[in-house]
């Protein structure tokens, strides 16, 4: 019998006491945000929107597959890649370089992840409300301004064995690239070069790649990151909608 009425209070408060409910939760949810949940909530964020991304940057295509971030050689190959499209089979194997250099890349984002979750665990308070409250991008910029040279000295070593590597005659895409632009410089840097404005090509082959691999990590990770902080969906555990929610008001999401 106190069971039946126990079941019956119980049902009465949830049919009857929806309104007063929601405005407890109201309450609750209108709570000034905790330094310890700001912070709590960033590293969140922080480590789940850059795992996601090199995860996805690290599967089979990731780079090459995507024409946004695939990475291509400078514009300063177009000579090279013009000339040896001619022989036959050529224009194979310059994409053949270019797939090797994404798939070297591909491959460095597979260690990607412990680089941003130390990165992560020394975010100070200061870091966390300036994030919070900061531009769109504002976690990206934090990762890319605290993981870059980590990362440049992971991806540079992988991207430098792809282009070492040889290809045609015993000659690697990088000695193709050094003779080209020696070649080009000299004639740059004579009088009749200069008289004609010509200006050398001092591109670093394995810089210039890398980085473009580095460009496109970050900005898958800001991808991420503006989901989070634009969609509701996207914030999958009650810290993350508590602590992006407090800024909804604010830029208006729904």
């Amino acid at each position: 019998m106190k069971t039946r009425i126990l079941l019956s209070a119980i049902l009465i408060l949830v049919f009857t006491g929806c309104a007063e409910l929601m405005k407890v939760l109201q309450t609750v949810s209108n709570v000034p945000l905790t330094e310890a949940e700001v912070i709590s909530g960033l590293k969140e964020a922080l480590t789940t929107g850059a795992k996601n991304a090199a995860e996805r940057l690290a599967k089979e295509n990731g780079y090459y597959g995507d024409q946004l971030i695939k990475i291509l050689l400078p514009d300063e190959a177009k000579i090279i890649v013009d000339n040896i499209s001619r022989i036959p089979g050529g224009e194979k194997l310059v994409e053949d370089v270019i797939l090797r250099i994404n798939r070297a890349a591909e491959d460095a984002a597979k260690e990607v992840a412990p680089i941003f979750v130390n990165s992560v665990t020394q975010m100070t308070i200061s870091d966390a409300f300036g994030i919070l409250n900061g531009a769109d991008n504002a976690a990206t910029n934090y990762l890319r301004s605290t993981t870059y040279n980590e990362l440049y000295a992971l991806y540079k070593p992988k991207i430098q064995a792809s282009t070492e590597k040889k290809i045609v005659g015993n000659i690697s895409t990088k000695d193709s690239w050094n003779t080209l632009t020696s070649k080009w410089n000299s004639i740059a840097n004579s009088i009749a070069g200069k008289l004609a404005n010509l200006k050398p090509v001092n591109t670093d082959l394995d810089d210039f790649l890398t980085s473009k691999a580095l460009s496109g990590m970050f900005l898958k990770v800001e991808g991420e990151e503006l989901k989070i902080r634009k969609e509701v969906s996207a914030r999958v555990t009650p810290l993350l909608q508590r602590v992006f929610g407090s800024l909804d008001n604010k830029t208006g999401v729904k």
